[in-house]
């Protein structure tokens, strides 16, 4: 097996983790794309990127995160590291915002070494080796399979568990809508104000809170304002991004099923219905309530995953 001329193109979506009480375990594809072409060169490393992230990103070179995967997809397919490495990013999706940014560069990064080296890339056999590298399965499972993910981490007694996943079809009435939040936060500051127990009670109620969601999102809409009730992580964080969790407080108590998306700071609300003119004003006047200014875009549910083609520009 080697590496081929032809350059791809990978295209991957911005997921949404937890749903609320699917705590590290479920998560949500969303229609907003990172889209990467990727390239044998000669030599070195070149990284061209526009839109999210584009300053930070424009020295990376081998530390660019979509690199690094590649480069580890390379070597768990047995394959030469190449002599040169060229990227063209066009970045869609938040970074820092709770959307699945690392997942995304991850599992582009994943899908275009194997596309280049003639490998599969079928979503079960890439998900073990995105999930070692993200350090959990909820982001990256939605963005390789599409659609509802159910994750989690399974082996052999006495062997290291690897991610395993089952991807469901949302109910075609749920209606993601994206309340993008100003500044990032971090998510080791966010998961650091987790508390190492919580009262049986809770877990209780998520437990089946969480069940009550899955049955929500694919069968039930009008259940998800239930469904998305978390009592395992939303308020523990939410000295790590108050507005957030106002914003999440507002919009259920006027009966939106709302919830912080992944680590934050970002909130996803999940209709039962497509939205019309006068409710996405609605939301836009609970979100003016809370003092900040948020970008709010409805969205579809990326029922397809990650995808790899080649690319168009491949001639040049």
């Amino acid at each position: 097996m080697g590496l081929g001329e032809q350059a791809v193109l990978v295209r991957v979506p911005a997921t949404s983790a937890n749903l609320g009480p699917g705590f590290d375990t479920l998560g949500l594809a969303l229609g907003l794309h990172d889209s990467v072409e990727a390239r044998v060169t000669g030599s070195g490393v070149d990284i061209e990127v526009t839109g999210e992230g584009a300053a930070d990103l424009a020295d990376a070179r081998e530390g660019h995160l979509i690199i690094r995967a590649m480069r580890v997809a390379f070597d768990d397919l047995d394959i030469a590291q190449p002599a040169g490495l060229a990227l063209r990013c066009v970045n869609r999706i938040p970074h820092g915002r709770g959307l699945g940014s690392s997942a995304a560069a991850i599992v582009a990064g994943l899908l275009a070494a194997r596309a280049l080296a003639g490998a599969g890339t079928d979503p079960a056999e890439v998900l073990p080796l995105a999930s070692m590298l993200e350090g959990h399965p909820d982001n990256v499972a939605p963005c390789l399979f599409g659609g509802l993910t159910i994750a989690w981490m399974a082996g052999p007694a006495g062997s290291l568990p690897a991610a395993r996943a089952i991807r469901l079809d949302p109910h075609p009435d749920v209606h993601p809508v994206l309340f993008v939040a100003p500044a990032p936060v971090s998510t080791k500051v966010a998961r650091g104000l987790l508390p190492p127990t919580v009262p049986h009670a809770d877990a209780a109620a998520n437990a089946g809170r969480a069940a009550l969601l899955i049955a929500a999102l694919t069968a039930r809409p009008e259940a998800l304002l239930d469904g998305t009730e978390d009592k395992l992580h939303q308020d523990y964080s939410a000295p790590a991004m108050p507005h957030s969790h106002e914003l999440v407080t507002r919009l259920r108590a006027a009966g939106v099923p709302a919830v912080v998306s992944g680590a934050g700071p970002s909130v996803l609300a999940l209709l039962a219905g497509e939205p019309g003119r006068d409710e996405l004003i609605l939301l836009g006047s609970i979100a003016g309530e809370t003092g900040i200014e948020w970008h709010i875009s409805p969205l579809a549910v990326e029922r397809q995953g990650a995808s790899v083609v080649p690319s168009a520009s491949s001639a040049r």
